[in-house]
């Protein structure tokens, strides 16, 4: 399969009333993205905080609501792999902080494919607030998922705007770039944005992005988030000229659907308006990568 629809969130994060809620609100988000066509649907980075909500005693803490959400995660993930079951899609969870023994926590995103294979992904480069104020540490090691869709790579927000991390996975054949991102300002959003945007333009690929979006006061950690959803492609032939695919209303809770074909890539690499793919090597220092993992969801 080469072309399909992708669904990219705008997730609002809001307070759950017990468990029940949380399944009906991700259950309902998956149903519709289905509904929509999608193959593939992306969520958010930090999205899961929402469920910091369920403990109202740490839910106002940033190292209680670490330990809450990540241990709600095997629940979560058994949700997420029977939604994709039923649904027969690929789902990027929502990333969330996972505890990795003797209190140190990443932040991991998990991708679920329909036939109950999981890869996971680790955020690498951490931002000041992460490793300053809330104590989140850096994961390993760098992977790309070998899929029924394609080969897809996930660059959880801040190491969107490091250049040689999905370069790396370009050199390893990756086609599709998923971004989710967690935002508290417009100058946020708009870094991973356009990170988002260059590295579909050097790696001539396709990059989703998918933010959260709305207010939740009571969270220390993700109580402001701006944002939009988009699919970005190289401004190049067979794309639109500004490279921008498909693109959200800001802020709006909402699924942003947008076909993507990955043929388009292939092509584009091989006879395209320019080939930046081909000639990053020309840059002295080119070929100084972090390793890639090649994870296997067929």
């Amino acid at each position: 399969m080469t072309r399909f629809t992708i669904a990219a969130a705008q997730y609002p994060i809001e307070a759950l009333a017990d468990w029940a809620a949380c399944e009906a609100k991700l259950t309902n988000w998956v149903e519709a993205a289905a509904a929509g066509g999608a193959a593939l649907a992306v969520f958010p980075e930090y999205g899961a905080m929402e469920l910091a909500s369920l403990e109202t005693e740490t839910m106002g803490d940033l190292a209680g609501s670490l330990a809450s959400v990540s241990a709600l995660l095997p629940q979560v993930d058994a949700l997420h792999e029977r939604l994709a079951a039923r649904h027969g899609l690929h789902i990027l969870a929502a990333s969330a902080p996972c505890e990795v023994g003797e209190g140190r926590f990443v932040n991991r995103a998990r991708l679920f494919a329909p036939n109950g294979k999981i890869g996971v992904q680790d955020k690498l480069i951490m931002t000041r607030f992460e490793r300053e104020e809330w104590g989140v540490s850096a994961g390993s090691p760098l992977r790309l998922f070998d899929t029924a869709l394609g080969r897809i790579g996930i660059n959880i927000c801040y190491d969107s705007e490091f250049p040689l991390l999905a370069r790396a996975q370009v050199e390893a054949g990756m086609e599709l770039l998923l971004v989710p991102s967690c935002t508290e300002a417009l100058h946020g959003y708009w870094r991973v944005r356009l990170g988002a945007q260059a590295r579909a333009l050097e790696g001539q690929c396709y990059a989703v992005h998918s933010p959260t979006v709305g207010r939740a006061e009571w969270s220390p950690a993700v109580d402001s988030n701006r944002g939009a959803a988009a699919v970005y492609g190289p401004p190049d032939r067979g794309f639109p000229d500004s490279g921008v695919v498909a693109l959200g209303e800001l802020d709006k809770p909402q699924w942003l659907f947008a076909e993507v074909d990955l043929a388009r890539v292939s092509a584009l690499r091989a006879d395209g308006g320019v080939l930046n793919a081909s000639h990053w090597a020309e840059q002295p220092g080119a070929d100084n990568l972090p390793p890639v993992e090649l994870v296997d969801l067929r």
